[in-house]
């Protein structure tokens, strides 16, 4: 069964090896057919999906160097910490926005670490 078929109000889009080469597609899909759809990496936001919302990816590869760091100081690996992703991306897309005539509330705009216009 196909999301019209159902009747889809909305779409989240999880982070895939398929999804993420497949990126182009679902963006221009969502946008053909209207469908406001949420994405788990900000690159999407960025080619023009509406919101994504993501760890931020350069900040834990930082952080992930610091563990390297301390196992060839001599930690052991089972002994660190497991550590969660601190910094999140929250990219709102404006022209997409505008396209599918959603506004933004202002309390959710404020929010966003990157606003496209």
């Amino acid at each position: 069964m196909t999301l019209k078929q159902q009747r889809a109000q909305g779409l989240l889009v999880t982070s895939s090896g398929t999804n993420n080469s497949s990126q182009e597609y679902i963006i221009q899909q969502s946008a053909e057919h209207r469908l406001p759809t949420i994405y788990s990496r900000s690159d999407y936001g960025e080619a023009g999906g509406l919101i994504s919302y993501s760890p931020d990816f350069t900040d834990m590869n930082r952080r992930a160097a610091t563990y390297i760091d301390k196992i060839f100081k001599g930690a052991k690996p089972g002994e660190l910490p497991i550590e969660q992703p601190a910094k999140f991306d929250f990219v709102l897309n404006m022209k997409t926005a505008k396209a599918l005539g959603i506004k933004i509330p202002q309390l959710i705009l404020v929010q966003a670490t990157k606003v496209i216009e």
